[in-house]
């Protein structure tokens, strides 16, 4: 399930950076960051049963997507890296 909803999230914000219409990169950017806040909730939490290291990454992640986001808003950054995070999870998830 993850796995689908990293793919299609990402898809959608790959699109929208290769049709370079920024309306539509930024609802993408908002549901990456709203599902990378989800993810950063969850491996925060104690009773989550991943190993340590695993979620410690996780969480580096999730602050760094929060942070890029930020900076894709004010048009300071790409948000390509935003789709490279994504692709390299969901080849992990593979």
């Amino acid at each position: 399930m993850e796995y689908d909803v990293i793919a299609r999230i990402t898809y959608r914000l790959k699109s929208a950076l290769e049709a370079k219409d920024f309306n539509r990169t930024i609802q993408a950017m908002h549901e990456n960051r709203t599902l990378w806040r989800k993810l950063g909730q969850s491996v925060a939490d104690p009773d989550n049963l991943l190993p340590d290291e695993l979620r410690a990454r996780l969480m580096y992640l999730a602050r760094f997507t929060d942070e890029h986001t930020r900076k894709a808003l004010r048009r300071e950054a790409s948000a390509m890296p935003l789709v490279e995070v994504n692709t390299a999870i969901l080849r992990g998830l593979k």
